[in-house]
C-alpha cells in the first residue's frame, strides 16, 4: 500500500512513510516527517519541526508543534494537547521552541495536556485530561493535575 491522504487534507510533505494515513482537514506542514504505517485522523495540524516515528496513532484535534520528537508506536488520543512554548505571548516568539519527546510505545488520553520540554517515557500512560507538568518516568501510568504517578506498567 501506499501513502493515503485524503483529497481534503492539506499535507504539504514528501517525507511520509509507506501505509500511512491521513484524513481530511488534517494539515501537514512542508518539512514534517512522519513514519511509516501511521494513522493522522481529521483535524489534526503537524508543524514542519516535528519527526513522527512509525507505527503512530494521532487521533482528531491534535496539533502537533514545532520541535516535537515522537519514536514508534505511540498514541495520541482525541484532542490532546502538547504545547511547546513555556511563556507564549501574541506574535513574540522564543529563539527556540521547547519541544516534547514522547518515547516508544508511550499513550497520551483523550484531553490531556503535556507542557513544553517535557518527556514522556517508554510504554507511559497519560490518563485522559491528565496535565503533566513534568517528565514522566518510563513505564508510569499517570492521571489528575498536576499529573501524578499511580503506579507502574508490568
Amino acid at each position: 500500500m501506499t501513502v493515503f491522504i485524503h483529497p481534503l487534507a492539506d499535507a504539504k510533505s514528501i517525507k511520509i512513510g509507506a501505509n500511512t494515513r491521513i484524513w481530511q482537514y488534517a494539515v501537514v506542514f512542508v518539512d514534517a516527517r512522519i513514519g511509516e504505517n501511521c494513522n493522522i485522523c481529521a483535524h489534526a495540524l503537524i508543524e514542519s519541526d516535528v519527526i513522527i516515528g512509525d507505527n503512530v496513532t494521532v487521533k482528531s484535534g491534535v496539533y502537533i508543534w514545532n520541535g516535537t520528537r515522537i519514536e514508534d508506536n505511540v498514541f495520541l488520543g482525541p484532542n490532546a494537547t502538547l504545547t511547546n512554548d513555556p511563556m507564549p505571548r501574541s506574535r513574540k516568539y522564543p529563539e527556540k521552541f521547547s519541544g516534547i519527546t514522547l518515547k516508544n510505545g508511550c499513550s497520551i488520553g483523550a484531553g490531556a495536556t503535556i507542557l513544553p520540554g517535557i518527556t514522556i517515557g517508554e510504554n507511559a500512560m497519560v490518563g485522559a485530561g491528565a496535565v503533566v507538568t513534568k517528565d514522566v518516568p518510563a513505564n508510569a501510568v499517570v492521571v489528575g493535575n498536576p499529573a501524578k504517578i499511580i503506579r507502574y506498567m508490568k
